[in-house]
């Protein structure tokens, strides 16, 4: 079974594919007949949840400008 990290719950991302901002729930590794592969479980404002590999997505800091 995946184990799944849930230490950044909650934290803010910016979706790269989407330019959508959205919540991190956790984070896996997928693993692929020859690979594992770093996943993130996310949610949209929408409330809609998906993977997505974790190279696709960045931390959104509220005090940027």
């Amino acid at each position: 079974m995946t184990e799944k990290d849930y230490q950044l719950y909650g934290t803010k991302i910016l979706n790269l594919k989407t330019k959508e901002v959205g919540l991190l729930i956790c984070i896996w590794k997928n693993k692929f007949a020859d690979a594992k592969v770093d996943y993130a479980t996310c949610v949209n404002k929408q409330g809609k949840r998906y993977n997505i590999e974790l190279d696709n997505i960045e931390v959104l800091d509220d005090y940027q400008k």
